[in-house]
């Protein structure tokens, strides 16, 4: 959306589209996970009435239109992307397979995992956490627009503090909005580890991607 109210911005998908590149390069495997918030929100339509079965299925739509245009700038750039979707939409994109998506990544091609996990009432990032396991993914990064996990809102709260690395469990107890709770339980049973950094910096994916300490690093104690 970059920074527009509504839609897709072309200068940001090229920006993303560049980073991959640079990390397809640097041969790192990549698959993404994207929402639909900036086209459709389903719990917001909900929340006014509309059925949640419904309202999440619209959303999951939405999530397949940022992939398709994701995959439209990641080609721009000579990059080879397949999209494959949690719901049948065969005449735009693959269905999704495990296996499949995984044999993709082996061929040096940039996964994008739409529609969420294709049930009602599951976020992207409950998705994203399911895929990141499914793949065997050695990092998950939520790429967000504040620069890590942080004690309270940063734009309501002056002095809320930054943090450089959590445990699952202190997110949990601490309550603190980094994704939902089926998300982090999700990542935390299965020893996922979690990088959530601000996609709005230049080039911090690909530092994060490449091993750097961007952003707020989450972990378990069974995987230090």
């Amino acid at each position: 959306m970059g920074n527009e109210q509504y839609g897709i911005d072309p200068s940001v998908l090229s920006r993303i589209a560049l980073e991959m590149k640079e990390l397809v390069d640097a041969c790192v495997q990549v698959s993404i996970v994207i929402g639909g918030g900036n086209i459709f929100r389903g719990a917001g339509l909900a929340a006014k009435g509309v059925d949640r079965v419904s309202a999440d299925q619209m959303g999951m739509l939405a999530t397949v239109i940022n992939a398709l245009a994701i995959q439209d700038g990641l080609e721009k750039v000579g990059l080879y992307a397949r999209v494959m979707s949690a719901i049948k939409i065969n005449e735009v994109c693959e269905d999704y397979i495990r296996r499949r998506a995984i044999r993709h990544l082996e061929k040096g091609r940039i996964v994008i995992l739409a529609a969420g996990t294709g049930n009602p009432f599951f976020t992207t990032d409950s998705a994203a956490s399911l895929r990141a396991i499914e793949i065997g993914a050695d990092l998950m990064i939520k790429a967000t627009k504040v620069d890590g996990v942080y004690s309270a809102d940063p734009e309501k709260v002056a002095n809320a503090v930054r943090y450089d690395e959590l445990d699952y469990d202190d997110i949990l107890r601490g309550k603190l909005d980094v994704m939902d709770a089926t998300a982090i339980v999700l990542c935390r049973d299965n020893k996922m580890p979690l990088r959530v950094v601000n996609m709005n910096i230049p080039g911090s994916l690909v530092r994060a991607a490449l091993g750097e300490s961007v952003g707020t690093l989450v972990t378990n104690r069974g995987a230090r």
